[in-house]
């Protein structure tokens, strides 16, 4: 989806929003263990730079990758198994939330070391445009990456060989508890910029500018202008990740968090559909996660067994105890 769709936009941020409630209730039951880190609040960023996308496009994705891995095209289904470690899972339960991957959609994983799809999408592409290949990646990263070194070295990597990668900062305002201004001196476009990388700032709590800024920038790097970096303004709604939910952090004040909530990406998405439009879609998405739920729970649960299998690329099973 490349042109304005609202309701595939819409369908978009909401099936995310509602896909991140339902694990968050799978997180407290334990079927989801160890926790996740939600995407509440940040979904217009991933639908509308996924919509702008080509399905041989590639992604990476964060630590907070659901939304991403979900707006690329994932099977839904599959990726809650994922998050519960089924065998029916994208990565057969071995991935978890924080490494689910589908090279089928071209997500090429979500990555639980901060700054390091960049890399990843830099290498990847530039790769596959050496084979001929027409595509472009995206690199989603947090604002708390701007300051990791392997970052840095994709930008310059990215500029000196013009490799058609968008570098997406989904700017929440915190690096974890750590406030943006504690942390980055200078500005977070600035770091693009002093490797000669266009760089802009979007409203990332609306889904269509980010759709529309990110279908300008992709069009300038498919006619060969190399790299292009996006500051998505945005806001997370919930904790950093589910832990929270029992120790209760207080790191934000209640003010910031209501302001920051008042700019929903589902409601200003959902505005701009006939409510009845609306509610069409609300309810389809839904039952589609009724449907998500089951699979993912009635899925059987990895054999220990096999714990040493699927660790190489090749084939090759390790080896018990190493050697």
């Amino acid at each position: 989806m490349t042109e304005a769709d609202p309701v595939r936009l819409y369908r978009t941020v909401r099936l995310i929003r509602r896909f991140e409630e339902r694990a968050i209730d799978l997180v407290r039951s334990g079927h989801v263990v160890g926790g996740i880190h939600p995407y509440l609040g940040q979904e217009g960023v991933a639908a509308g730079v996924c919509a702008a996308l080509r399905p041989g496009d590639v992604v990476a994705g964060t630590h907070r990758g659901h939304g991403h891995v979900l707006a690329k095209g994932a099977d839904p289904a599959r990726t809650m198994a994922e998050l519960c470690g089924r065998v029916t899972g994208l990565n057969r339960g071995r991935g978890g939330s924080m490494h689910a991957a589908d090279f089928a959609v071209g997500v090429l994983g979500a990555n639980a070391i901060v700054g390091a799809g960049g890399a990843i999408v830099t290498g990847a592409v530039w790769a596959r445009r050496r084979r001929g290949e027409d595509l472009v990646g995206v690199s989603f990263l947090g604002d708390g990456a701007v300051n990791e070194g392997m970052l840095l070295e994709a930008f310059n990597l990215a500029a000196l060989w013009r490799v058609p990668v968008l570098f997406v900062c989904e700017n929440n305002g915190y690096a974890t508890t750590m406030p943006v201004a504690g942390a980055v001196a200078g500005s977070i476009t600035g770091r693009a910029e002093a490797f000669g990388i266009p760089a802009s700032v979007v409203d990332g709590q609306d889904p269509e500018a980010v759709r529309a800024a990110t279908a300008a920038a992709v069009g300038r790097m498919r006619a060969g202008g190399g790299p292009e970096f996006i500051e998505a303004r945005t806001y997370r709604f919930d904790a950093h990740h589910t832990f929270e939910h029992a120790v209760r952090l207080d790191y934000r004040p209640p003010e910031e968090v209501a302001r920051g909530r008042s700019r929903d990406p589902v409601e200003i998405a959902g505005s701009r559909l006939a409510p009845d439009r609306r509610a069409e879609v609300d309810a389809s998405v839904e039952a589609e996660l009724d449907a998500v739920v089951a699979f993912a729970l009635a899925g059987p649960e990895p054999d220990p067994a096999g714990a040493l299998e699927h660790l190489y690329a090749s084939g090759l099973t390790a080896r018990a105890g190493g050697g």
